[in-house]
């Protein structure tokens, strides 16, 4: 059985922290799913 997880989120900064998250996750699931979502009420930094 494949184990999967999803881990939303804008991103927006992307973090050392997200980024630590996602390394964990690679180590605990077969195969982790980014959902990046926008949010019109958020002030973007990147575009």
């Amino acid at each position: 059985m494949t184990r999967t997880v999803v881990y939303p989120g804008t991103f927006d900064p992307v973090t050392h922290g997200h980024a630590d998250l996602v390394s964990r996750a690679c180590r605990l699931f077969d195969r982790v799913v980014l959902g990046i979502a926008r949010n019109p009420g958020k002030q973007p930094h990147f575009s």
